[in-house]
């Protein structure tokens, strides 16, 4: 399994970011496709999961009102889009499949 991930962002408080993660590797409809983040200093903090078959999601409480994951089955990737950022959405924003973790990618929310 390789996941491959977009590179850094930075953004405005208020604004959106959209973190792409591109899979290889397996059948791309095995797994299902977890997002996973990480503040300075804190620990993992699980932001929901996505089945590729369909597309369907399951977002904890604390995300649901602001992310979305979605799938491009043609390129194998997956998107979480995180909308209205605070500071506090400062992270490391990881894709997990089956255990494999891509490198990650970091969201500096800054004004």
């Amino acid at each position: 399994v390789q996941l491959v991930q977009s590179g850094a962002d930075l953004r405005n408080p208020g604004a959106s970011v959209k973190v792409s993660c591109k899979a290889s590797g397996y059948t791309w409809t095995s797994y299902f496709i977890d997002w996973v983040r990480q503040a300075p200093g804190q620990g993992l903090e699980w932001m929901g999961r996505i089945d590729p078959k369909d597309g369907s999601t399951i977002y904890p409480p604390t995300f649901q009102a602001r992310v979305a994951f979605t799938v491009d089955t043609s390129t194998s990737t997956v998107y979480v889009e995180l909308r209205s950022l605070k500071l506090e959405d400062t992270a490391v924003y990881y894709c997990n499949v089956d255990g494999n973790w891509g490198k990650g990618t970091l969201v500096t929310v800054s004004s």
